[in-house]
């Protein structure tokens, strides 16, 4: 339990540094750790994870305490959760002080500009994942590009989409 304890840690300690726009970022890296690597879920289950996670009220990053779980129990769970958050948030507190003291940079400037492309690719690819979590499903990804284009499209509440994802993908997944 130890073993599985400290690999955990690691992992998501790790992966909290690499997130930038939260842990979808890293969802394939994740998937990649939890499910081929190390066992802890099957792609399935992994996907039963993430959903459960965005459903319930918080931050996204709860998946990883329902990872920590699931691999050691509730001891797994804290140090998931910890690894996932002390790392990125002594990153970001000291970032922080950084970002303001170069406010009028123009280095500033363009790191921003370069950010937001990584973030997306990132978040991407991470939507991959989930759409395919054991062989591709065009059921998932047809919910997938209704969602995209409706939120592109319409000011409509994320959350309703995501409602609406759950009760369709229910119905079509049975």
């Amino acid at each position: 339990m130890a073993v599985i304890l400290l690999q955990l840690a690691l992992y998501f300690g790790v992966l909290s540094l690499l997130a930038f726009g939260g842990m979808p970022a890293v969802m394939p890296e994740m998937q990649r750790i939890v499910v081929e690597s190390q066992g802890w879920a099957t792609p399935l289950e992994f996907v039963q994870l993430f959903a459960i996670a965005q459903a319930a009220p918080g931050p996204n990053v709860l998946i990883v305490s329902l990872i920590g779980w699931k691999a050691a129990g509730l001891p797994g769970a804290v140090v998931a959760l910890l690894a996932a958050c002390v790392p990125a948030g002594v990153l970001a507190w000291w970032i922080a002080g950084l970002w303001e003291r170069f406010k009028d940079s123009p280095w500033r400037a363009a790191i921003q500009k370069a950010i937001a492309p990584l973030v997306v690719a990132l978040t991407l690819s991470g939507g991959y994942v989930l759409c395919t979590p054991s062989t591709p499903d065009p059921r998932l990804w047809a919910i997938a590009a209704v969602s995209a284009t409706v939120m592109v499209l319409t000011r409509l509440n994320p959350l309703w989409l995501l409602a609406a994802g759950g009760v369709v993908g229910g119905l079509l997944l049975r």
